[in-house]
């Protein structure tokens, strides 16, 4: 697994517990895999010049604690224990600003084009050792951005298995 220290965080409030894993997708430019240009919108790096769609997205401080790549590579933004900035306007089971407990996971990926085996198994890897490392963590949900912002969002989409994942966590240990 790979650092790159994203500024876009901060401490989680007094007393948060992290229980809830949120999936999200990303692929800059949109449809498009490969390259920095996640990383440097996580980083407030993004030129806006580069690509046309990047104008409207450089300005955003955003971040997540881990993007999984198409090959299955990890990238760590954003330590675990601090808040990411991945959720916006959220609410699981009545708790609001699920930043404050979750830990957010980028897929490389579009809702509406399936997502990599790598992916899946990389994923389900990184969650058991999330449970194994953060015993808050041990039974988490593990949801899409869409279940904590419906109508806002809707990734990571129709296209993620969640079956799938659900056999590649057992397959793991994490069920």
């Amino acid at each position: 697994m790979r650092t790159v220290d994203s500024p876009n965080h901060d401490e989680r409030p007094p007393g948060s517990e992290i229980s809830l894993v949120v999936l999200h997708s990303i692929s800059l430019p949109p449809g498009e895999y490969g390259g920095d240009s996640i990383e440097r919108l996580f980083t407030n790096c993004l030129d806006p010049e580069a690509h046309p769609y990047f104008r409207e997205v450089c300005g955003l401080k955003v971040s997540a604690h881990f993007l999984v790549r198409r090959d299955g590579s990890v990238i760590q933004f954003v330590p675990v224990e601090r808040r990411a900035w991945h959720a916006g306007v959220s609410s699981w089971r009545g708790r609001e600003r699920c930043n404050d407990f979750s830990v957010g996971i980028e897929l490389e990926g579009t809702d509406d084009l399936p997502y990599a085996e790598a992916q899946y198994r990389t994923l389900s890897q990184l969650i058991v050792a999330l449970r194994r490392a953060y015993p808050s963590l041990s039974r988490a949900e593990v949801v899409g951005h869409s279940d904590i912002a419906p109508g806002r969002k809707t990734d990571p989409g129709p296209s993620f298995d969640w079956p799938l994942l659900e056999r590649e966590l057992k397959a793991a240990g994490a069920t």
